[in-house]
């Protein structure tokens, strides 16, 4: 059985990530329409998948209205796109890989879920964490009892200061008004690996953090609108845009680096192009002149079933990336790196116990290795060989949307405790 598969939005997930990985499963699954707005985008994404020029279209709403062209869809929009898509699909028969976040609003998603109910289809939600060898292994040992009963986790999101300056103050999840809270557009994946990772659901969050740097009143005297318009501190300021998409050296043009997040700045990078593009787009800003409002650092508390504590920090200032857990049990505690990709179980009375997780498997690309293992759950699901235990349904997913809701609503009015009982049940204003 060949799946099939149409692609709204072909951007850095629908076509840079899943389009890669599709074009490298033979003849598993194969990609036959597609919708994007932007011509350079779409046209690459035809071609690589050789869509029939009838099945190419530069609105999803186009696509949808279309009797059923696929046996699923990925939705790869923008966020506030992603429930009104998804209940256009499957009303038309579609199952659903959805792209998180589901939706900033709990009517949204409990609307989606009543379609879900009503049509039958398959909604997965794109929390990619739960899929890696990593998250898996942790997993597997909480749930093994090796440190005993959990008491407490404390989480760290290492965003790093130029992945937020990318995607969060001059990229395209800038603004809660056109997308979401930061804390849920991003921090959704750590909401959900910490419930799933405790099994208990969360009963009450409060939450602290705000926009303080990058901010209009923050730029250093001689910081002009644009970097490459003479600005005077390019030399000191680390948030320089020549400095993050030329010379990094992890994401650098110039350091041997051409897919993301460059493939955002030009769609084909080349010293030529980004330049061009840093010259006159979004990403060659002044840090401290751009439109965002997003939060710039965030602290969420958590009060889990049973007693259970769990702290999320959201750190986007940081020179490394990646998540840190500490786990502390009845009978020991983890503590667990992915950037060495190391998880130490250290059980009372016995020495610790190393994990090296790069010994246990060979792919760690995209979301350390979370990508592609998530389509291949996906389309195991589509082939009928069962559902992967890691696979994040629409309900399951509800839990971390309600966690991050009510942390933006916490940190909006002066931290105070929200009890999520009440959002389950009324929306609690969220």
């Amino acid at each position: 059985m060949q799946v099939t598969l149409a692609v709204l939005g072909c951007g850095a997930r629908g076509r840079n990530t899943y389009g890669t990985c599709l074009l490298s499963m033979g003849a598993r699954a194969r990609v036959n329409a597609i919708a994007e707005l932007r011509d350079d985008r779409r046209d690459a994404m035809a071609m690589e998948h050789q869509v029939q020029p009838e099945l190419v279209f530069t609105d999803a709403e186009d696509l949808l209205r279309r009797e059923r062209l696929a046996d699923a869809v990925l939705i790869c929009t923008q966020d506030r796109q992603h429930v009104g898509m998804a209940i256009q699909a499957m009303e038309k028969g579609y199952h659903v890989l959805l792209e998180k976040p589901v939706s900033g609003s709990l009517e949204e998603i409990r609307r989606l879920l009543e379609v879900k109910d009503k049509t039958g289809r398959h909604v997965v939600v794109c929390h990619v964490l739960r899929y890696t060898p990593f998250f898996r292994t942790l997993h597997g040992l909480l749930r093994e009892g090796r440190i005993g009963e959990i008491l407490s986790i404390q989480a760290v999101e290492n965003v790093g200061y130029w992945h937020m300056t990318h995607s969060f103050v001059r990229g395209n999840w800038r603004s809660t008004g056109e997308t979401s809270p930061m804390i849920l557009q991003k921090c959704c994946h750590d909401l959900d690996y910490l419930v799933w990772l405790t099994g208990k659901r969360v009963r009450s969050v409060s939450s602290q953090g705000s926009l303080s740097y990058f901010r209009p009143e923050k730029a250093p005297e001689g910081a002009t609108m644009r970097c490459m318009d003479g600005c005077k501190v390019r030399e000191s300021c680390p948030y320089d845009c020549e400095k993050i998409y030329l010379d990094h050296p992890r994401v650098g043009f110039r350091s041997g680096h051409t897919g993301w997040p460059l493939d955002v700045v030009a769609l084909c990078p080349t010293e030529e192009s980004l330049t061009r593009a840093l010259m006159e787009g979004p990403y060659g800003r002044c840090v401290f002149h751009c439109d965002n409002d997003v939060a710039d650092h965030q602290t969420v508390q958590m009060e889990m079933e049973g007693g259970c504590a769990a702290l999320l920090n959201m750190a986007c200032t940081t020179s490394r990336q990646g998540r840190e857990l500490i786990i502390c049990g009845t009978l020991g505690d983890i503590r667990a790196d992915t950037e060495s990709n190391q998880i130490r179980v250290g059980v009372f009375g016995r020495e610790p116990e190393i994990i090296d997780v790069n010994r246990l498997a060979s792919d760690f690309s995209g979301h350390g290795g979370g990508d592609r293992r998530l389509l291949e759950a996906f389309l195991d699901l589509m082939e009928g060989k069962g559902t992967d235990p890691a696979l994040t349904t629409l309900e399951e997913s509800l839990e971390s949307h309600l966690a991050a809701l009510a942390a933006e609503k916490s940190r909006l009015d002066g931290g105070r405790k929200i009890d999520l009982e009440e959002m389950r049940h009324t929306g609690g204003g969220a």
